[in-house]
């Protein structure tokens, strides 16, 4: 049998969050489910980006030696000094205190090559040019946000610098968080991926928006809005819409809070239900949106 060698021509970011300790990486290719391939992160230990002929095993045996205390530095030296073909091999990888590195073999298809900042590495293979990790790291420095708003713009500048010069195909984002998965049972705080598209970036973007209002709670606390006047009277019609409220009355109701609170539940996002009659500007633009209603 003879195995052809598939190359991932990949641009990707490794990062960690120097306000809480995130960790994340992002990642764009002209190869399938480039997210099962390129980044490997733990919670409070650090984050793996395996990618041009990449070596996976570089994922656990780099987050397993980043768990043993091991610098972001000597993580890399590790993983390299026994691979035959560590000239084909790119990878980045940040520490859990921030401190990042990154190798681009001499064999990588051009152009590759990377850039390491505080608390990041940009790194990419078969670029249109260097301008692509260098709008990747500008952005990333210049975002305002938190790290999956940075992330994202990095990649977004990537590609507007011509990115991957064969196409696109897939992306991913991992970002991990102490407990900060599913009811804190893991610490997958965005796994989210695309595994074939011809526009995998704005795809990734589309599920994460998704994801973020159905799991996640990054609100913006000045985009709250207590309940009352205009705002209940366009939630009650919107309710009424939904079949989940028979009339529109002047105050809102027990009957409309239930019916709200079904709603909610029936869409999966519980995570933005609130108890003190508020209700969050992007639970009511979703549901004023499926209802057809307009906020006028």
């Amino acid at each position: 049998m003879v195995r052809l060698r598939c190359y991932p021509s990949t641009f990707s970011i490794v990062a960690r969050d120097p306000s809480n300790g995130d960790i994340g990486i992002i990642v764009q290719s002209k190869f399938p489910a480039v997210g099962a391939v390129v980044p490997w992160a733990l919670a409070e230990v650090g984050g793996v980006a395996t990618q041009a002929w990449a070596n996976t095993s570089y994922g656990p045996r780099g987050l397993e030696l980043l768990g043993e205390g091991k610098s972001a530095s000597v993580t890399l030296k590790a993983l390299l000094k026994d691979d035959e073909k560590v000239e084909h091999r790119q990878v980045g990888i940040v520490d859990s205190k921030g401190f990042a590195v990154s190798h681009t073999g001499k064999e990588c298809m051009e152009w590759a090559g990377h850039i390491v900042g505080n608390g990041y590495a940009c790194q990419g293979n078969i670029l249109a040019g260097d301008a692509v990790v260098k709008d990747m790291a500008e952005a990333y420095e210049k975002t305002e946000g938190d790290l999956i708003d940075r992330l994202f713009a990095a990649l977004n500048a990537g590609q507007a610098a011509g990115g991957d010069r064969r196409g696109m195909q897939s992306a991913a984002i991992l970002v991990v968080r102490k407990e900060g998965g599913y009811e804190g049972g893991n610490d997958r705080y965005v796994d989210v991926r695309v595994d074939d598209n011809p526009r995998p970036i704005e795809e990734l973007e589309r599920i994460f928006a998704l994801y973020d209002m159905t799991l996640l709670n990054r609100e913006d606390p000045t985009k709250l809005h207590r309940i009352e006047g205009d705002i209940s009277r366009i939630i009650q019609q919107a309710l009424v819409s939904q079949g989940l409220l028979d009339a529109v009355d002047e105050e809102f109701s027990a009957a409309a809070a239930s019916a709200l609170r079904e709603w909610v539940n029936t869409n999966n996002f519980e995570n933005k239900w609130r108890e003190d009659g508020k209700i969050w500007q992007s639970v009511l633009e979703y549901l004023l949106d499926e209802s057809g209603i307009s906020r006028g």
